[in-house]
């Protein structure tokens, strides 16, 4: 993997210090087009890019450019350690003038917001031809060779609908089935954690006017059920978003009640619940979660408001302390998953342009116009490379305090996807490379459907990048 490029850099640049800098470096040539990453809310604009161009440095008083060098770097949280007084006039101009050729510079900013571009080859005709006859992953095994199937068994009845009999959570070894565990209500999700394995869902309503409660029980490895049981909040529907262990022996359940509040129920490990906070947050569904020090970080979102990357933090009693969004320029930013490791909270996202007429494909909207300006017809090997292009994966290492990221790593032509820490010294991030690309007008789930072959980076605890895995899955792309 080669060090490519740092992405964005400073963008709120005072037009005072480039109208300062210009001064010192004669007539500037036109720079060129950047793309400019905006964090909002309480992430500040922090990202950075490096463009080229040749440098060009003219004599000014020395004085008076030293004075505006120092004052740029303190404003802009840039760290002078170990540059000399014209060292410091160089990088001042080099970055207001948006030239990015004085060495100096990239190790100034690599300090402040290092980032990196990961270079990643497009797939060959060969390889697009293995990945169509390839697998797809559904459930893929963990490092045990253990892997997890939910399913349902139904009661059958000639006079009425059928009713559920029960939610299943199967466990295989190598394909093979292990157990089998039952409970009264539609299993929804799981996690498998040291501690147990935690399985949550809701019961069956045949009726509007029934209340919908969220279910949450307990597992262990030998697939014997601990304890089962409803939520009694009071909410005419509510559903489990999330649980994970809250380090003090108990299960912290991030749940969601009557499609408006956030909540926060702690239960010990025997199912009896501890406390229970909510929080009014408005329509808003939760997309994930996370453990955060003593807390948590929570992923809502909202299609309706094209909000797709909004996190609420949490304290270990579900009040809501703080809370980010973050935005681009030029680019709408999706979530994909998210993870507490290192001391940093990584969030794995990807990047897609601001689309002109959305028309209720958000992130296809261009690609699709262009389809229907070109007679409805296009082959996938023109299509392949548009979709690629219309995608970013991003990894963010951001501060757990602030919000803010501290640095990044992007994927072009790929889309984040999900996060897993295997050890304390490693974290794997799944990128999911778009592959290939078809035209689907008469389907009515998607109108670009294709495939994404699966790419696997491992980081150390410091963030630093330390290995990739071709893993030789593909995930299906359908949009």
């Amino acid at each position: 993997m080669n060090r490519k490029k740092i992405s964005e850099i400073i963008s709120g640049i005072d037009e005072k210090y480039i109208d300062e800098a210009t001064g010192f470096a004669g007539e500037r040539s036109a720079a060129p087009k950047v793309r400019r990453f905006r964090w909002g809310a309480a992430a500040a604009c922090l990202l950075v890019v490096l463009a080229l161009g040749s440098a060009v440095y003219a004599h000014a008083a020395e004085a008076r450019a030293y004075e505006t060098a120092v004052t740029f770097f303190e404003e802009n949280g840039l760290s002078p350690e170990g540059l000399s007084r014209s060292e410091i006039k160089e990088v001042y101009r080099d970055i207001t003038t948006r030239r990015f050729a004085y060495g100096k510079t990239t190790e100034v900013i690599r300090q402040t917001v290092p980032g990196w571009e990961i270079a990643q080859s497009e797939p060959s005709p060969e390889e697009l031809a293995a990945l169509w006859d390839g697998r797809t992953r559904t459930d893929a095994p963990e490092e045990d060779g253990i892997s997890f199937r939910i399913d349902y068994r139904y009661a059958h009845h000639e006079s009425r609908p059928d009713t559920l009999e029960a939610g299943l959570l199967e466990c295989r070894r190598d394909e093979v089935t292990v157990w089998t565990a039952e409970f009264p209500f539609y299993v929804d999700d799981f996690a498998r954690y040291p501690e147990g394995i935690l399985v949550w869902g809701w019961n069956e309503t045949l009726t509007s006017g029934e209340t919908a409660y969220a279910w949450i029980a307990c597992v262990d490895e030998r697939g014997e059920v601990l304890w089962q049981q409803p939520l009694l909040h009071g909410f005419r529907n509510e559903y489990i978003a999330a649980v994970l262990p809250d380090g003090e022996g108990a299960w912290a359940v991030i749940s969601r009640g009557d499609l408006e509040y956030l909540c926060l129920s702690r239960y010990d490990r025997k199912g009896k619940e501890l406390s229970f906070r909510q929080t009014e947050v408005g329509n808003y569904g939760i997309w994930n979660a996370a453990r955060l020090g003593d807390g948590y970080i929570v992923h809502l979102g909202s299609y309706n408001e094209g909000d797709y990357a909004h996190l609420f933090r949490m304290d270990r009693e579900g009040n809501v302390i703080d809370e980010y969004e973050y935005e681009g320029e030029d680019c709408v930013y999706h979530i994909a998953d998210m993870a507490e490791f290192g001391g940093q909270v990584y969030l794995s996202a990807y990047a897609v342009p601001i689309q002109h007429d959305e028309g209720g494909r958000h992130e296809i909207a261009d690609i699709l116009a262009y389809i229907f300006d070109h007679g409805w017809e296009i082959t996938e090997e023109e299509l392949t490379p548009m979709v690629r292009g219309n995608y970013t994966a991003v990894l963010l290492l951001c501060d757990p305090e602030k919000g803010e990221p501290q640095t990044f790593y992007s994927v072009q032509g790929s889309l984040g996807g999900r996060l897993s820490v295997r050890r304390e010294d490693r974290l794997e991030w799944d990128v999911e490379s778009v592959a290939s690309a078809f035209f689907s007008p008469a389907t009515s789930a998607f109108s670009i459907g294709g495939t994404c072959q699966v790419y696997r980076y491992a980081f150390d605890a410091s963030g630093s990048l330390i290995g990739l895995t071709d893993t030789g899955e593909t995930v299906r792309y359908a949009r």
